[in-house]
């Protein structure tokens, strides 16, 4: 069968959250995509297809019937989603594309899929000119192996097959703005690896080795750690405080082989004729899994098995979907958990706008100082005016630091924190001035109910 009657097109009817008003929705909106038949009567496509998905309504080739469907498993870290389909006629006479290998630089590819501009499904020709780690747009904030082509992919092709051969070599999905005659897809090495985390019925995610590494090019450097004129390796430089890293690597331990492959002294391997960065290595394991890796270490080499997991707080410096944010509201204070969706209320130049303090908070403390950092910064997100909180100097967007004394590390502390103290003043402090305010015990109480009937606060708190 042609690849183009394996080929369906998405309707997805999507709604998302209000990230500083969190007990809101905002409107609801309407998009399209593209998505194939797989193995076991299910359709792949992209994950930002399909996120806040109220309704997915699905066509297929020359087919005027839509089919629903629904979200079967879907990975926002490598951008592919599963979907089921309600009526199992849907795949009568629907045959499932097979996966095949990682196609090679400088080889064709075409793809399939319903770009905007047209009703039809439309075909593009390609050259492959790039393979290496690229930052998936979907989350943000999460590196993968990808390939670069001059197919043209544009929106409304996500999640359409990129075919070769007759076989399914590549998913299309979001690039950047910025480059021109330019597309994406995701390869299969990625594609089976999402395939073989559902296969225990529930999706994990890409795990993460919890270290940085970096180039070790300087030869008095290298001499320094004791490696010989011929060595290779890059150079662990740091534990971001995530898992077993912490406990069998060191820094300055040379990384000189993460499984089958040598590490260059650039920090890269050679993966199947391409060279990409040793990440690559580490996005074959599964959740839970080991890695052998091979260590310089004080002028000698030795072998850990590195367990390998996936770290909720991860999420939070990354585009998230599908879960609504948690939130508590207070005296017409209104608390909720540090994230880049927060940060993005802020507008276009939110790294600006949201001012160094959170920023740093968000992305860069647990790198630095790990041992200081807060499983999950909070914030003050905004504040509902009320006489109980009118002379309140500070008016929201600012971090939390403590409540009545405690330390707030996560969003549960503030509940706790205000529900502890019965008379007298709630204290708060903030941060980065160190700001300090306080609401009276007793009127707050009377408040809070008022407070949030007048502005449609369903519940207190989304913990």
């Amino acid at each position: 069968m042609a690849p183009e009657r394996s080929t369906v097109k998405i309707f997805t009817f999507s709604q998302q959250p209000v990230w500083d008003a969190p007990w809101r929705s905002g409107p609801l909106n309407r998009g399209t995509g593209t998505g194939f038949a797989v193995k076991g009567k299910k359709i792949m496509t992209n994950a930002h297809v399909v996120s806040w998905a109220r309704q997915i309504v699905l066509k297929r080739f020359q087919d005027p019937q839509p089919y629903l469907a629904r979200v079967k498993y879907i990975g926002h870290d490598c951008d592919l989603a599963l979907l089921e389909v309600e009526d199992p006629r849907f795949f009568d006479g629907l045959e499932a594309l097979e996966l095949g290998d990682l196609p090679k630089v400088r080889s064709t590819v075409v793809t399939y899929g319903y770009p905007a501009g047209g009703e039809e499904i439309s075909y593009t020709r390609g050259v492959v000119s790039r393979i290496e780690i690229q930052t998936y747009v979907h989350i943000g904030n999460r590196s993968l192996l990808a390939v670069q082509t001059d197919a043209a992919i544009n929106p409304g092709n996500s999640g359409g097959p990129v075919i070769q051969d007759g076989q399914v070599v590549g998913v299309a999905f979001q690039g950047s703005q910025a480059l021109e005659n330019t597309g994406f897809f995701i390869p299969p090495p990625i594609i089976e690896h999402f395939l073989r985390d559902i296969e225990d019925g529930k999706y994990d995610g890409f795990p993460s080795p919890g270290v940085r590494i970096n180039a070790l090019h300087n030869p008095a450097y290298r001499r320094f750690l004791k490696l010989g004129p011929g060595a290779s390796g890059a150079r662990i430089d740091a534990l971001v405080g995530m898992g077993e890293g912490e406990k069998l690597l060191q820094d300055d331990d040379v990384l000189l082989q993460a499984g089958p492959y040598a590490v260059g002294s650039d920090g890269t391997i050679l993966f199947k004729e391409n060279r990409i960065h040793v990440a690559g290595a580490f996005h074959e394991i599964q959740n839970g899994e080991k890695i052998s890796l091979k260590i310089w270490r004080q002028g000698k080499e030795i072998e850990v098995q590195l367990p390998l997991k996936v770290y909720d707080r991860d999420l939070a410096a990354g585009n998230q979907f599908d879960v609504l944010p948690r939130y508590f509201v207070y005296g017409g204070l209104v608390f909720t958990p540090l994230s880049l969706d927060y940060l993005k209320t802020f507008g276009r130049n939110w790294s600006d706008e949201a001012g160094a303090e959170l920023v740093y908070e968000l992305f860069y403390r647990r790198q630095e100082t790990p041992k200081e950092a807060r499983p999950e910064p909070v914030v003050m997100a905004a504040l509902l005016a009320d006489p109980v909180n009118a002379n309140f100097n500070v008016r929201g967007r600012v971090l939390v630091d403590k409540i009545n004394g405690r330390k707030i590390d996560r969003l549960e502390d503030v509940a706790r924190a205000f529900e502890s103290r019965k008379e007298g003043q709630h204290t708060l402090e903030f941060l980065p001035k160190g700001s300090f305010e306080c609401l009276d015990v007793a009127e707050t109480e009377k408040a809070n109910a008022a407070i949030l009937k007048t502005y449609g606060v369903p519940k207190d708190r989304r913990l």
